[in-house]
């Protein structure tokens, strides 16, 4: 019933304006609509990121969204120069390098908290929908 409809992250945040500026300053997604109880961000080929105000914080201790990027490097690069710090973690079956990069069986990841708490993951090397990958390399190369 769903498998053909696009899904959208939405994320609570109790400072609208200060998510507004992490979103489109230090991750560089493109506003698209906003009113004084939300903002919506274009992600990836089809994909939107909404948030929403919350007047009390939410602490969710688990990661709450992913990005899907073909080489997490010059991510991570960005990242560091707007000051994203990464996070480290140290857990069984879960330890990032020195950067916070975890590399695990062709696959590379890494998490930020976003300026409302959420933890946001950057992953490359997972499998994608064939569709989905074909869309994001068109995507990338301006198609």
């Amino acid at each position: 019933m769903l498998a053909n409809s696009p899904i959208v992250a939405i994320l609570p945040a109790t400072d609208l304006e200060r998510a507004r500026a992490f979103y489109e300053d230090k991750l560089g997604l493109r506003l698209i609509s906003s009113s004084p109880e939300e903002l919506f961000f274009e992600a990836g080929v089809g994909t939107m990121l909404e948030i929403y105000r919350r007047d009390a914080p939410t602490k969710a201790e688990h990661t709450v969204a992913g990005f899907m990027v073909n080489d997490i490097e010059p991510i991570v690069q960005h990242l560091e120069s707007v000051g994203v710090p990464l996070e480290h973690y140290d857990l069984p079956g879960l330890k990032t390098d020195e950067r916070g990069i975890l590399e695990r069986e062709g696959m590379k990841a890494a998490w930020i908290t976003d300026s409302e708490g959420n933890i946001l993951a950057i992953v490359e090397g997972v499998p994608m929908s064939p569709g989905l990958s074909e869309r994001q390399k068109a995507h990338a190369a301006g198609v």
